[in-house]
């Protein structure tokens, strides 16, 4: 069963940030990176 929920433009953004700023802790870059993970592939 494949997952239909999809991660909003803004909060994949933010996720990007906090994966690219050595002041977040790797709990932070690890929830993030799952927020990506999710994002819907452009074209």
């Amino acid at each position: 069963m494949a997952n239909s929920k999809q991660t909003s433009k803004s909060v994949a953004s933010i996720a990007s940030k906090i994966l690219k700023d050595g002041r977040y802790s790797a709990a932070a870059k690890s929830a993030a990176a799952s927020a990506l993970a999710q994002t819907r592939k452009g074209k």
